[in-house]
Parts: C-alpha cells; structure tokens; sequence
C-alpha cells in the first residue's frame, strides 16, 4: 500500500492511496463518506437500478486498508460521518455484509461520526458520536468555525489533470496548517472539484492537495485563478513517495 507521510499539528499521518487517513502511533484509521447502499437508496427513491455491489466493494476495499496498516493494524477505525447513503440503507443491510462489518469492528474501537446523510443512531456495533476528539485532533463530518487541528470529509474533493492529452481525475486529501479534508471513499460516491469556491473559501492559501492514485503527488490546492477556460488545473507535482 502506497503513503504519503505528512506532519500536521506535530503529528505523523499518513496519507494512503485508496483515501484513508492513517495515524500510526495512535493506531487510528480514519475513512469519509461510505455512503453505504446507495444503489439501495436511488432505486427506492426514483425506480433507478444500478448494480447494487457497491457496499460489498467498500467493505472488501476497507477490509484491505485495515489489514495494510503498518506497523500495526488500527486499535480505532473511525468512519468520518456519511457511513450510509440514508438510514434505510443502514436497516436494510444484508445479512453477509453485516457480518462482514462485525468481522471488520472486532477486536477494535469501532467509531460512526455523525454525517448530514446518517444523523440517527445505527445499531451496528461501534459507538455513534456528533464528533470526536484524540488530542490534538478532532474528528467530525463537516468544517467548523473553529477548525484548528481538524479532521473532516463531506465535500468528497477531487483535482482533475491534463496528462498526456487525456483528463485524469483523482480524489485527493486537502491540507493546511489547521484543517484537514479527506475525499470521499464509497465506490459510487460524487466528486467536487478541489477549486470550487466551497473549498477555496475554507482551506488557507497555502494548502496542499495530495493526490490519491497507485503514486500519492502532493500538489499546492488548485486555486480557481489557476485554473484555465478548460476548467483544468495545471501545475507541476512539488514532492511524491
């Protein structure tokens, strides 16, 4: 498993190449935005069938990252708020990938942080909480006025490359020196553009973007005065692992 490791509030995290925050010396995973059944949720809302194997996907992905987890596998996984698409989806989980997500929380604190898509309790095992504090850090879905030493999602941040003539998208960890942001995830979540003015209003103007992918580039956040009529964002990587 590919990582870029970075200080933030005197801390070492670690960046990995699927979107996952990782804290070594506190054992901590942190994942945003599953959006558990949602193949579940848009057939029950507007009729749309789409294949309904994402849940299944996530998991096996996040089963995959707990097990990478050097030096030691997480003593905490926190999922970042948004775990489930609705709470429908988190009533009507099959049976298999339920016990899939037990196999996944045992032995380990297992954490749900409170999202805009999952506001009530999920009786699933773990501990529901609004937010939740590992000094120096502070673990909740969405910015707050009072950001310093935050870790979030919600806004599911993505860069978009010109590569080689053809457009490369990829998720991607925004970071300043206060607050960081952590892309989306689930397998059909949506993707905002990294300079849209709802991130380029939050994060500082030194933020970094690090970009996710088989090779982690962090990049200065793309800006929107840096961006051309194309709507594509052109700079040069400063440092990769």
């Amino acid at each position: 498993m590919n990582t870029h490791a970075f200080t933030f509030q005197c801390v070492t995290l670690q960046a990995m190449s699927s979107g996952v925050l990782w804290w070594p010396k506190a054992g901590l995973l942190c994942v945003s935005d599953l959006h558990l059944g949602k193949s579940e949720r848009i057939a029950r809302r507007n009729g749309t069938m789409v294949p309904p194997y994402e849940t299944q996907d996530t998991l096996a992905r996040l089963h995959q990252d707990i097990e990478a987890s050097k030096p030691r596998k997480p003593r905490i996984v926190l999922c970042l708020g948004d775990s489930f698409d609705d709470l429908g989806p988190a009533v009507a989980l099959p049976k298999t990938e339920k016990t899939h997500l037990a196999g996944l929380q045992a032995g380990r604190r297992w954490i749900w942080i409170e999202g805009n898509h999952d506001p009530g309790p999920v009786a699933l095992g773990g501990t529901h909480l609004a937010q939740h504090s590992e000094p120096p850090l502070t673990f909740r879905h969405i910015v707050s006025m009072d950001p310093h030493g935050e870790i979030s999602g919600h806004y599911h941040p993505k860069v978009e490359l010109p590569t080689r003539g053809r457009l490369i998208s990829r998720r991607d960890f925004l970071v300043d020196r206060r607050r960081i942001i952590l892309p989306a995830y689930g397998t059909y979540t949506g993707r905002l553009r990294s300079h849209d003015p709802a991130l380029d209003d939050i994060m500082e103007c030194d933020a970094m973007a690090i970009l996710t992918g088989p090779v982690l580039h962090q990049v200065p956040m793309p800006r929107s005065a840096l961006v051309d009529q194309a709507g594509l964002f052109q700079a040069v990587p400063v440092g990769a692992d």
